[in-house]
């Protein structure tokens, strides 16, 4: 039968998908585009150098294997990185046509729009707030990219393909921690880069400014001695035609020296409404990077960064109950932790489940309710069709150990109970049969995908049935 390469690429996305998670699927292998497939040799397109060099770094085994699997023991995998055209031509463009172009700027008299009329001050202000680090951003699936790149760019900044940076996703992600991250490295390596963070509300309004005091030029000269331009929620320059048309001029001179741009957005370059079209060609020039909602191991971390920060200690069960509550919003998790804290300390009161549950009330309209052991063993008993019994009881057909060392597993993860407490609700068995159990589950679940398609079903369930009670 004859092949082309879309089909093949296609075969081979089938066998990725069952071998790596969701996220990691959409951020490494859809961006992927087959293009030609020629003597066993198949060639895809990357979006960039850094791409390239994470597939070869992360899943050059999986790509090789499935290759094979495709093409046979003499198939290989070829690259081509997507060079942009676009950017030589908007370059080009721009040196014809220029109104804000500004020649030769005397550094001396260009106006500080940071600075109070009346007040000298020569040293640009970068805007930072000192926490916002890259030791204090925690790194997980949700953020990898994003992280990866802004590292990247603070050791060589503007000289990456990552110019600009649009770091994009909901509210209370970790955007402006992650963009100010990368300024606050700069400044720290390199002292002579003038490094400046703006939300776009503050550009808007030193542009209105500007433009009753006719100094939109000193205003144009200025951002444009800026090295690493950080500009905060992008998407609030939508319908803003005259501030749009200046940062778009500030924009290519910046671009054009060689220096960084980083811009936030609550959404890609694409879903930009009201934004102008040579905008979002320019803000496609470089790594848009999204930030998804971390996973409950990733808002444990933060929230243990927090704790360690603030010098306090929660018990685990207290810390997996507000990870648990609180999903969609880092902000949100730390503003928990914050007023635990303080509860504690003006009402004397010891940081245990009871206050956290009173605390969090303020944060969610409805808590989850509590799991238990025996919900998930009817749960996993009626999915696999045995009786509750069998999980308790001492038979040894495959089917009911299976089950039962799910329910097992399940219930470590899914319960504050302990192993102790977790075995005895299986019969009497001790702590140690569930160890082994939980340890057969997560070795069992690394080789055979369809055991980790069940259990990742059976946690969805455990929750949905739950939150629908």
């Amino acid at each position: 039968m004859l092949r082309n390469h879309a089909t093949v690429w296609d075969n081979c996305l089938q066998t990725i998908r069952r071998s790596v998670n969701l996220q990691s699927f959409r951020t490494w292998f859809e961006p992927i585009k087959p293009v030609r497939l020629e003597n066993n040799a198949l060639t895809i397109q990357v979006p960039n150098k850094f791409f390239y060099e994470w597939l070869e770094e992360h899943y050059v085994s999986l790509l090789k294997t499935t290759i094979r699997n495709e093409l046979g023991d003499k198939g290989r995998l070829e690259y081509q990185i997507l060079m942009s055209n676009g950017r030589k031509k908007a370059k080009e463009a721009m040196k014809k046509n220029d109104s804000y172009a500004p020649g030769m700027i005397d550094i001396q008299n260009v106006k500080n729009p940071f600075v109070i009329p009346g007040i000298k001050k020569l040293k640009i202000d970068p805007q930072l707030n000192s926490s916002y680090t890259f030791d204090t951003y925690i790194e997980g699936d949700c953020n990898r990219l994003a992280r990866s790149a802004g590292l990247a760019i603070a050791k060589k900044p503007g000289t990456t393909s990552f110019n600009p940076l649009v770091i994009f996703g909901d509210v209370g992600l970790g955007k402006t921690h992650l963009a100010q991250a990368i300024g606050n490295e700069v400044v720290t390596k390199f002292p002579d880069k003038s490094v400046l963070y703006v939300s776009s509300e503050e550009f808007t309004n030193q542009i209105i400014q500007s433009i009753k005091n006719n100094a939109v030029n000193d205003f144009v000269n200025f951002y444009q001695l800026i090295d690493v331009l950080i500009v905060d929620d992008i998407q609030f320059l939508a319908n803003k035609q005259k501030t749009q048309e200046i940062f778009f001029h500030i924009f290519n001179q910046i671009h054009q020296s060689g220096r960084q741009i980083i811009l936030t957005s609550d959404r890609p370059p694409k879903d930009l409404d009201g934004m102008e079209e040579r905008l979002i060609s320019r803000f496609k020039w470089g790594l848009s990077a999204d930030l998804q909602i971390p996973d409950l191991e990733t808002r444990m971390a933060i929230l243990e960064s927090k704790m360690n920060r603030e010098g306090v200690e929660i018990p685990a069960d207290v810390l997996e109950f507000i990870c648990y509550n609180i999903k969609n919003n880092i902000r949100e998790l730390e503003g928990v932790l914050v007023s635990l804290i303080a509860q504690s300390s003006l009402n004397r009161r010891e940081i245990d489940m009871g206050l956290a549950k009173e605390v969090i009330k303020n944060f969610v309209t409805q808590l989850n309710k509590e799991i238990t052991v025996e919900f998930i063993q009817n749960l996993v008993a009626e999915h696999f069709e045995v009786g509750v019994d069998k999980l308790q009881g001492k038979t040894r057909k495959r089917q009911v150990v299976i089950a039962r060392q799910l329910s097992m597993y399940l219930a470590k993860n899914l319960t504050d109970k302990s192993l102790k407490a977790i075995g005895e609700t299986f019969g009497g068995r001790d702590h140690s049969t569930v160890i082994y159990s939980c340890k057969t589950v997560q070795d069992l679940m690394e080789t055979d995908l369809i055991l980790k398609d069940t259990v990742s079903e059976l946690e969805k369930k455990i929750r949905m049935s739950l939150n629908d009670k």
